[in-house]
């Protein structure tokens, strides 16, 4: 089994607002190998980096929009959604952090770390698979440049069919599930990566998805003890909202499987 990937979860969110470029930036100080963000597409047609399909959790949308009947994502421009406070909600340090581009993300990480990007709610805003090919191919993350790893993913598996069939050299991730053996069997020769919910995790799913060539992702993952029960199963990567906690379960992981060779090579080395 090759290394396992640290992969953050909307950046490093447990020690930085989800989603924003401090939590990137913290997440590749602290070891991760690809760094997960959530796309969605804004009233203008602009791609926004944000979880949810509202505004209220993570900013202050309320409060700089009070008229507003509805705080949707898709119902304000980029230029409203750039003007809200984005990371005062998680802690003073943070007041004034604004939500991201694509585009800033793809600057941010280049060359850095690598993307695995969910498009979330792709059905309610068609042609998006389009635009992100346009931002990725602007920011120079198609055509095998020095960017980073890409991996784009969503809980929407028709999508992901879809956008395969667009980008064919843009590996792609099914989120959720886990899908049934025959959708993993069926997804085998386009698919590169399952990333289902880490509580689903059993070695026939490990299996079954390593023999279609596939490698697995689980989310998320912030419990030490959690971490290493994967590792063992042979899951290739864990999305977490701790990297660096990942990366320290990893080292040691790595620490205890070389002091077992070394005894076994000196044991075997006396018996002869």
């Amino acid at each position: 089994m090759g290394k396992v990937k640290v992969i953050a979860h909307r950046g490093a969110s447990a020690h930085a607002p989800e989603n924003t470029l401090p939590a990137i930036d913290l997440a590749v100080e602290h070891g991760a190998d690809l760094v997960e963000i959530d796309v969605r597409r804004t009233l203008d047609g602009e791609l926004a980096v944000i979880h949810d399909p509202t505004l209220e959790r993570t900013t202050d949308a309320a409060r700089a929009f009070p008229g507003r009947a509805r705080y949707d994502v898709a119902g304000f421009t980029l230029a409203e959604i750039r003007s809200l406070d984005a990371g005062s909600w998680f802690g003073p340090a943070f007041a004034g952090v604004r939500v991201p581009t694509l585009h800033e993300v793809l600057t941010a990480l280049a060359g850095r770390a690598g993307l695995l990007l969910e498009v979330k709610d792709p059905a309610s805003a068609p042609g998006i698979a389009a635009d992100l090919r346009a931002v990725l191919d602007a920011a120079g993350w198609l055509g095998g440049g020095p960017a980073g790893p890409l991996v784009v993913q969503s809980a929407d598996w028709q999508f992901v069919n879809a956008f395969h069939l667009l980008l064919p050299g843009v590996p792609v991730g099914l989120l959720g599930g886990p899908p049934p053996p025959q959708e993993i069997d069926g997804a085998a020769g386009w698919a590169h990566c399952i990333n289902p919910k880490n509580t689903k995790v059993t070695a026939d799913l490990v299996h079954r998805v390593h023999s279609g060539g596939m490698v697995l992702w689980p989310y998320t993952v912030d419990n030490p003890r959690r971490m290493r029960e994967l590792i063992a199963l042979g899951v290739d990567g864990i999305i977490t909202n701790r990297p660096a906690l990942l990366a320290e379960v990893l080292a040691g992981s790595a620490r205890r499987r070389f002091t077992w060779l070394r005894r076994w090579w000196s044991i075997s080395r006396a018996s002869r």
